[in-house]
């Protein structure tokens, strides 16, 4: 009876290994998982008015910062599938546009791709392009609701993919 038990036990940590590995397992070739979730102090930047956003005022269970240009052309190909995303309960998107763009272009972007759940933020003085040490675009930090880093893409990704909306899935429930 102890050696059912023993195997039984054995058999079921193996399996909520597997699981915490499926979680982590990244859903695309160019996106880190940590291993452990990367701490900031403070994640500020600015909206389309100007006005200061601080993410720890901000109520979601998964944030996303994206940061984009407009003469970004992969930033072109992704945004629309970031739109489709922020409809997604949970799930805060934050596009970050960290060119030397005026207003007027980046709304221009936005309407030209037909960007409709999204609104434009900045990143004026780069100060978050400095903080998690940006090295090209598109990029898009994923954070936990402790608003810690847990993944980042690098490069354009399909966010309707089916093994990103499973893993991203695992931080919703």
């Amino acid at each position: 009876m102890n050696k059912i038990i023993k195997i039984s036990l054995i058999g079921f940590f193996i399996s909520l290994t597997n699981i915490a590995y499926a979680i982590t397992e990244p859903p695309f070739a160019n996106m880190i998982v940590n291993k452990k979730p990367i701490i900031y102090k403070d994640i500020i930047f600015n909206d389309y008015d100007g006005n200061k956003v601080n993410l720890k005022n901000q109520e979601s269970k998964i944030y996303m910062l994206n940061f984009w240009a407009t003469w970004c052309l992969p930033c072109k190909v992704e945004m629309p599938y970031l739109d489709k995303l922020q409809k997604k309960k949970g799930i805060q998107i934050f596009p970050i546009n960290v060119g030397r763009d005026n207003k007027s272009k980046a709304e221009i972007f936005f309407n030209n791709l037909e960007i409709k759940n999204l609104s434009i933020y900045f990143d004026i003085e780069n100060n978050l392009v400095n903080l998690f040490k940006l090295r090209g675009m598109p990029t898009t930090i994923v954070l936990n609701k402790e608003r810690e880093e847990i993944a980042r893409i690098i490069g354009v990704v399909d966010f309707s993919d089916k093994k990103f909306l499973n893993w991203i899935n695992s931080f919703l429930n």
